[in-house]
């Protein structure tokens, strides 16, 4: 089996050098590695420095183009080189490279498409800030139990993924791709297991990718609102449904309570609007429940072709 391990880097200069050369050579189970640096439009010496470290493949995108795009280059040039598991470490040394072999041991194994570092089922990671320890633990959960499965670590980007599942992930849109790929995965109904590892933040170096804590919650509520509402439709609009007809039906009976006994409209006719109004909010929610479910399935078919494409792209059609 060939892995190829990912560095995603930008003005890495300082650390990805280092973290190449950390990287083992073999790997149990593993014929061939490779190391591929995707690099997001470094204005330093990024580039100079993979290429010097070892790294077999550097791609430069010449300009930032961000998380997202980073990802589908990678999983284009892993594919075509041959990958049968990718593995995805930050440049930054954060991560210990000798935990790649935890994470591509469930995949060689068949028993996962996608594995994920886990930072916080077992302890917190060293020297990560408590806020944004909270969050983390916190998306997940909400995440979980929204989708019906769970997550212990959403936004690790220490990951591991098999052939089929790096072609099967949609493009992400952005510096959430960590949270889309997990969501989407999810909903196309691949094995994703955590591996408990250990991480050290650096404590002078600031995210890149999170200027505010502000903008970090913003985003992940928009990612994980619009991943309940596509994946699991029907309980996303069917459920609010639901309760409002329930409702409707609460203050229906309690209007014929009122009226039937002197039959006096203009006093009770509050309880008969309100009951009107709450019934067909519910069934627009009901209504939209259905064509959600509809356009769900329009696009599994969608992503199932253009899986297909892929495929036929890198020569390896079924």
């Amino acid at each position: 089996m060939k892995l190829i391990v990912n560095l995603p880097a930008l003005n890495e200069e300082k650390n990805i050098g280092k973290t190449i050369k950390r990287i083992p050579k073999s790997f149990k189970g593993i014929s061939e590695v490779l190391i591929q640096v995707i690099d997001d439009g470094s204005t330093d010496k990024t580039v100079e420095v993979a290429k010097k470290a070892g790294a077999h493949i550097v791609i430069s995108h010449g300009r930032n183009l961000g998380l997202g795009k980073m990802f589908s280059t990678m999983r284009d040039s892993a594919v075509r080189c041959g990958a049968d598991i990718i593995v995805n470490i930050d440049a930054d040394g954060q991560f210990n490279p000798n935990d790649i072999q935890k994470v591509i041991d469930p995949i060689i194994s068949g028993k996962a498409d996608i594995v994920s570092a886990d930072r916080f089922s077992k302890n917190s990671a060293k020297d990560i800030p408590v806020i944004k320890d909270k969050l983390n633990r916190i998306g997940a959960w909400l995440v979980g139990k929204s989708l019906g499965y769970p997550v212990a670590d959403l936004t690790c980007g220490f990951r591991a993924h098999n052939k089929e599942a790096i072609l099967k992930l949609n493009t992400p849109t952005g510096f959430t791709y960590t949270q889309e790929t997990i969501i989407d995965a999810i909903g196309k109904n691949l094995r994703i297991l955590w591996i408990p590892i250990d991480v050290t933040y650096h404590t002078s170096r600031k995210s890149r990718v999170v200027k505010t804590i502000w903008k970090y919650v913003n985003n992940s509520a928009r990612v994980i609102i619009k991943a309940f509402r596509d994946i699991r439709p029907m309980k996303f609009f069917g459920w609010p449904g639901i309760i409002l007809i329930g409702l409707s039906t609460l203050t229906f009976v309690l209007f014929l309570d009122r009226y039937l006994p002197e039959m006096k409209l203009e006093a009770n006719r509050n309880y008969l609007f309100t009951s009107i109004a709450l019934f067909l909010i519910g069934l627009q929610f009901v209504i939209f429940a259905l064509i959600a479910d509809m356009v769900k399935n329009s696009r599994t078919l969608t992503e199932e072709l253009l899986y297909k494409n892929r495929l036929k792209s890198f020569g390896k059609d079924e």
